[in-house]
């Protein structure tokens, strides 16, 4: 399946986004340090990017931005506790595939990791 990078500040968050996306067969990599997660995907390609918006020392989408340095083309399924519209054309418009308000519903973020990962086989790999 796919290998999955999950990055909230809220450790239990990214543990339970593990535990549901692990369910389906994909290895899921969960940090809540935006540099451990940046030095991760400098290293090690992921097919998908679960970010959360609001982190302590950036923004999700100024770690995206960073993160497709090293992986161009990577999709990201953005994810925030205070939605936001203009937030979210913003998020679109940097490459995310997906906008996901928390709590997080089960079969709403299978749906849309499912989406994402399709839609990414699209892509010509990098």
């Amino acid at each position: 399946m796919a290998r999955i990078l999950v990055l909230d500040d809220v450790l239990d968050a990214g543990v339970l986004i593990k535990r549901i996306l692990q369910k389906q067969g994909h290895v899921v990599h969960v940090f809540h340090d935006e540099d451990e997660a940046l030095r991760f995907t400098e290293k090690n390609s992921v097919d998908l990017a679960i970010l959360d918006m609001n982190l302590p020392k950036m923004d999700g989408l100024d770690v995206l931005c960073e993160m497709q340095k090293a992986l161009p083309r990577l999709p990201a399924i953005m994810l925030t506790g205070l939605p936001d519209a203009d937030m979210a054309k913003q998020a679109f418009a940097q490459g995310a595939v997906a906008y996901c308000v928390k709590p997080i519903d089960k079969e709403r973020l299978e749906e849309r990791v499912a989406k994402a990962l399709l839609d990414g086989e699209t892509l010509p790999k990098q």
